[in-house]
């Protein structure tokens, strides 16, 4: 890729990202940690010991 053709394509992303409106643009939380590396499985775990405490 050469350097013309870098600029044209940062050029458009960014002329993409200026047009969009400001609520869209707004980034999105993060998931938790727990859940970002393992997934649904903490989650379940927790279920079942809340579930078994009762």
């Amino acid at each position: 890729m050469s350097s013309q053709e870098y600029v044209k394509y940062l050029t458009q992303r960014f002329v993409k990202y200026m047009e969009t409106p400001k609520e869209q643009r707004v980034k999105k939380p993060k998931e938790a940690f727990m859940y970002r590396w393992f997934g649904m499985l903490p989650f379940a775990i927790g279920m079942f010991i809340r579930r078994k405490k009762k």
